[in-house]
């Protein structure tokens, strides 16, 4: 330990030496290799493995310690080639090529000779980023959502700095962040703001939406965020090349100086981060000096949702909100930010007002509903929105079409697919009569498909109806109540700090 307290491990000289090599690294690091010990080359590949999580253990516990510490001693783990071989492993093996049209299966025929050349590139700073190429999918609104394809060794550099960046950032981020995080999933968002409401006082809901929020995020700022915990300048000179690299689409390169690339490992922690600082620490902040009632807070990625129990701190969250935003170039979408009254007490109020039903907002895909139970307890209904729902038949509308005269096992085995991934997100309790009306929808589409064949072809409801029963998974509920799982994830902590 020295004269601060910290470990020497993560300590370091203020200069560097100049080669960024193995050694080098224990140079900067306060440690040298033990004497007698083997050459970390000849070191069995599983004990090396050991090796890099023990090691990222370190860094998770310092940075557990020292919530200050600045980590400057983070770029060879990021180039070590057990992490690079891992990040490899860890893609999709089908996903699309980049720009130079690497795929996965031919980078592998060489693995182990590509991986040593692409770290030796990374230490001697000779590792250049590619720009992304330009891709298009479907939004739920009939709009279309860009990505971006980064190079095959994009996407391993990328994993394995991300899994080295989580090390820290996972002891920093709030309890109530729940995009893109190891461990953490959109149910689990879901369960806390479900019963957030059911259990707080809450009567007023804000359905944010941040206007392209991956297209106006600041390099500048992002890159302060970044420096308040990694001193390393080679970590963050990794980011910014990715941030510069720019978009290529019909042959024309694009950079700018905002927006990240949504596609790419890196864009959801780099926005997590973002959001950490700007949006995060303050709402904290917000709630501990200046909120008088009960705030519910969840966030998942650039999606958010607040409750408060009154009415007059929404509307000043709302407006220094604005403000805040403004200040990091965000701003709030003007038609999908509302203030909308919601909870237990919504319906009653309302009624003697003469505003009819409580209005329902919209979160991770599910409309959100003021409800009862049988007991005459109040709770959150979670109905699958219907654009999704629709903007899913669709697609699959489309795709049976492309396959008209595959054989009925191929369009039975696709539509398992379709509806089982229905059923696995959207099977949340009281849910049943969606989830079984998209699969019988399904049903309907196949059965017009097949009829489509032929003319003179009828198929009968009978039939169908085997084919139905065979192929398609039964619409059941996968989840458990909110607060049952709840409970069991937090073990009785607070999701919601």
């Amino acid at each position: 330990m020295n004269d601060h307290g910290k470990s020497d491990s993560l300590v370091v000289p203020e200069k560097p030496p100049n080669k960024a090599g193995d050694t080098a690294a224990e140079v900067v690091e306060g440690r040298g290799l033990a004497e007698g010990n083997s050459p970390e080359g000849n070191v069995l590949r599983t004990q090396r493995r050991v090796g890099t999580q023990s090691a990222l253990e370190r860094i998770r516990e310092a940075a557990r310690k020292d919530r200050k510490q600045r980590f400057t001693a983070l770029f060879h783990h990021v180039h070590d080639i057990e992490r690079l071989r891992a990040a490899y492993l860890a893609l999709k093996r089908d996903a699309s090529a980049g720009v130079d049209g690497e795929t996965w299966q031919h980078y592998g025929e060489a693995l182990e000779d590509n991986l040593r050349d692409l770290s030796e590139r990374l230490q001697r700073g000779a590792y250049r980023a590619k720009p992304v190429r330009r891709a298009y999918i479907p939004k739920a609104d009939g709009r279309q959502r860009l990505l971006g394809v980064p190079t095959l060794e994009d996407k391993i550099v990328q994993r394995a700095t991300v899994e080295v960046l989580n090390a820290i950032y996972e002891q920093d981020f709030v309890g109530f962040s729940y995009g893109f995080r190891p461990g953490r999933n959109p149910h689990q968002a879901l369960d806390a703001l479900t019963v957030g409401i059911s259990t707080k006082g809450v009567n007023w809901v804000l359905d944010a939406d941040i206007r392209g929020f991956f297209d106006t995020l600041d390099h500048g700022w992002l890159v302060k965020f970044i420096e308040h915990r990694v001193g390393d300048r080679r970590i963050v000179r990794l980011i910014q090349k990715w941030l510069n690299a720019g978009v290529l689409e019909d042959g024309k390169r694009t950079r700018s100086q905002v927006g990240t690339v949504q596609g790419g490992s890196i864009s959801p922690l780099l926005a997590n981060v973002y959001l950490h600082y700007v949006f995060d620490l303050w709402v904290q902040r917000w709630r501990k000096k200046q909120a008088r009632g009960d705030i519910v807070v969840v966030r998942f990625a650039d999606d958010f949702v607040v409750g408060f129990e009154h009415r007059y701190e929404a509307t000043q969250f709302l407006a220094e909100l604005r403000e805040r935003f403004a200040k990091f170039g965000l701003e709030l979408h003007p038609d999908k930010t509302r203030l909308v009254e919601f909870g237990r007490y919504a319906e009653n109020n309302r009624r003697r007002r003469g505003d009819g039903k409580p209005e329902t907002f919209n979160f991770l895909g599910f409309t959100h509903i003021c409800a009862w139970t049988r007991n005459k307890c109040f709770t959150v209904l979670r109905q699958t929105m219907r654009t999704r729902w629709q903007a899913k038949l669709k697609q699959v509308r489309i795709e049976l079409r492309r396959r008209m005269h595959a054989s009925v096992f191929e369009l039975g085995a696709y539509l398992r697919s379709v509806v089982a991934g229905h059923v696995r997100y959207y099977g949340v309790p009281r849910n049943s009569p969606s989830i079984s009306a998209f699969r019988f929808a399904v049903g309907r589409v196949w059965k017009w498909v097949l009829e489509r064949r032929s003319q003179r072809t009828r198929i009968s409801w009978s039939r169908m109806g085997r084919l139905i029963e065979r192929w398609l998974p039964p619409a059941r509920i996968c989840h458990p109540w909110p607060n049952v799982r709840l409970a069991v994830t937090t073990r009785g902590g607070s999701r919601m700090r």
